[in-house]
C-alpha cells in the first residue's frame, strides 16, 4: 500500500524511467492508429447565422452562445507603457475547469490512466489526453450531453490522495484570465478501475516517449504533468545521469525573481478594455470569418463539426485559427551542482496578473522574423547539436483550430548568451517544480517545455 506522499513521489520518478507498462509502446501507438482510422470527423467552416445556438450578440458586441455557457469572445483594446495601441478578439471563460490524470501502481509500477480523445481543432484527430479535460459546463452538463467519464473521481475524491491541485493559466494571448485546475489524484490499486474503451494505462515514460511524436501528447496533458511535485524527491530509487543532475541543489534565487516579477506588476502601466468586436479597427466578416486586415497573429472561425464518441456528437462553434506556427524554446545548462533553465518574465494582454515566467522563446507566427536579441540568440544556437528536443505540438483543440506550434529543449552554455537582460534568470529545476504549486507563477509554455524532458540525456 503506498499511503505516504514520499512514496509516491518516489514512484512518479520511477515511472519516469520505465519504458514499458502494462500496455507496450507499439501497442498504444497501434491503439491510436486504430482510432484515427475508425472515428469519423467531419469539420468545415460555416456561416455564423442568427438563429444560431452561437450568434453575435450586438447589445454586447460579443459572440455568445445562448446559455452564456462555455466561452464567448469580445474585443479587447491594450495600451502598453509606450501608448502604442493593440486591438484583438479574446477569449473569455471565466469559470474553472478540471485537467485531471487518475494514477496509480499496476504490477507495482506507477500508471497514469490517459484517454484518446477528439477535440474539434485538433490537427490530427486523436490525442492523448487527460483521464478527464472538461469545463464546468460541462461538469453540469449545459451541452445537453452525458457527464465526463471518471467525473466522480474529481467531484467527490474523499477516497483518493491528491497528488496535485493547482489552478493554473492558459494562453494568455487569446484568452482574457483563463485558467484551469490541474490535478492528479492517486488511487491505491489500478486493477480496481474499470477502464473504459477510449482510455489506457501508460507509464510517465511511455508518455514522454510519445510527445516525441508530432501532435500526439495534447497541451492539457503537458501542464498537468508538469505540476507533479518532483522537488520532494529524496531518493529511493536508482536515478538516471540526468536525472540526478536535474534533482540536484537548489540555488534559491526565488526573492531575486519574485522582486523582479513584483516590480514588473507594480509599475506596469498597460491597460487593457473590453469593447465590442463591431469596435476593433482594423477587424472585419469575411466569408464567415472574422479576420484583421493587417498582420495578427490568428482569425476566428465558425466552424460545423461532427464527431464520433463525443457527448454531444454534432454542433457548431467559433473557434481561433492561428496565422501560423509560433516558436517556444527553453535554454538549459549544466553546471557543476546541477542544471539550470534560462527563463524570463513574460507579460501578455490576457495574462492573469499582469505577467508570468515564461520560457526563454516565445515567438507568436507575426514575431518570428524580428525576434528580441535573446531569442535571436536562441535560434542562432539551434543549428549546433545541444537540440534535445524539436517538435510540433498542438496548442488546446476546444478552442484553437490545427493549432500547432514549434517546441525546442537546447543545450548550450551559459556564457553563449552573455549578459542578460534584467528580465532573464538561470533557475534550477528545482525552484521552477516548487513554482508549479503556486497559482499563475509559471505561463503555460514554460510548463510545457519543462513536461518534455526526457529522463536521459547523454
Amino acid at each position: 500500500m503506498m499511503t505516504d506522499r514520499q512514496t509516491i513521489i518516489n514512484k512518479c520518478v520511477e515511472s519516469w524511467q520505465t519504458a514499458e507498462g502494462v500496455n507496450s509502446a507499439q501497442e498504444l501507438l497501434e491503439w491510436i492508429n486504430e482510432l484515427n482510422n475508425t472515428i469519423k470527423v467531419d469539420i468545415s467552416f460555416a456561416q455564423m447565422e442568427k438563429e444560431d445556438f452561437w450568434f453575435y450578440d450586438d447589445l454586447s458586441g460579443r459572440i455568445r452562445n445562448r446559455n452564456n455557457s462555455f466561452f464567448s469572445i469580445s474585443g479587447m483594446r491594450t495600451v502598453n507603457e509606450n501608448g502604442e495601441i493593440s486591438e484583438q478578439p479574446v477569449l473569455l471563460q471565466n469559470e474553472i475547469g478540471y485537467l485531471g490524470i487518475i494514477c496509480a501502481p499496476i504490477n507495482g509500477v506507477l500508471h497514469f490512466l490517459m484517454q484518446a480523445k477528439i477535440e474539434p481543432g485538433n490537427i490530427n484527430k486523436v490525442q492523448i489526453s487527460p483521464t478527464i479535460q472538461a469545463t464546468k459546463s460541462n461538469f453540469q452538463r449545459k451541452h445537453g450531453g452525458k457527464a465526463p467519464a471518471y467525473a466522480e473521481y474529481f467531484v467527490n475524491d474523499s477516497r483518493f490522495y491528491r497528488l496535485v491541485d493547482q489552478i493554473q493559466s492558459e494562453q494568455s494571448s487569446r484568452f482574457l484570465g483563463k485558467r484551469n485546475r490541474n490535478t492528479v489524484i492517486f488511487a491505491e490499486d489500478g486493477s480496481a478501475i474499470d477502464v473504459l474503451p477510449n482510455f489506457r494505462w501508460m507509464t510517465l515514460g511511455q508518455i514522454k516517449a510519445l510527445m516525441g511524436y508530432d501532435n500526439l501528447v495534447n497541451m492539457d496533458t503537458r501542464t498537468v504533468l508538469s505540476c507533479i511535485p518532483f522537488r520532494e524527491y529524496e531518493g529511493g530509487g536508482q536515478l538516471s545521469p540526468f536525472l540526478s543532475m536535474l534533482f540536484g541543489s537548489s540555488d534559491n534565487n526565488i526573492t531575486e525573481v519574485y522582486t523582479a516579477i513584483n516590480d514588473k506588476k507594480m509599475f506596469s502601466s498597460t491597460e487593457r478594455t473590453l469593447i465590442p468586436l463591431s469596435e476593433l479597427e482594423h477587424w472585419h466578416w469575411q466569408d464567415g470569418s472574422f479576420i484583421c486586415d493587417t498582420e495578427a497573429d490568428f482569425s476566428v472561425v465558425y466552424c460545423d463539426i461532427s464527431i464520433e464518441g463525443r457527448e454531444v456528437r454534432q454542433w457548431r462553434q467559433p473557434l481561433f485559427k492561428a496565422s501560423g506556427d509560433a516558436v517556444f524554446g527553453l535554454a538549459f545548462c549544466r553546471k557543476a551542482d546541477g542544471i539550470r533553465f534560462l527563463v524570463r518574465i513574460k507579460e501578455e494582454s490576457g495574462c492573469f496578473d499582469v505577467c508570468e515566467l515564461g520560457p526563454t522563446v516565445q515567438l507568436e507566427p507575426t514575431k518570428k522574423d524580428c525576434p528580441d536579441p535573446v531569442s535571436q540568440r536562441f535560434m542562432e544556437l539551434c543549428g549546433r547539436n545541444g537540440t534535445v528536443f524539436d517538435g510540433l505540438l498542438s496548442e488546446e483543440g476546444g478552442r484553437f483550430y490545427n493549432e500547432q506550434n514549434r517546441n525546442i529543449l537546447l543545450e548550450c552554455s551559459s556564457d553563449d548568451f552573455g549578459e542578460l537582460p534584467q528580465d532573464c534568470f538561470w533557475m534550477d529545476f528545482r525552484t521552477l517544480n516548487s513554482l508549479t504549486q503556486i497559482n499563475n507563477i509559471l505561463n503555460i509554455q514554460l510548463r510545457n517545455l519543462l513536461s518534455l524532458l526526457p529522463d536521459n540525456i547523454s
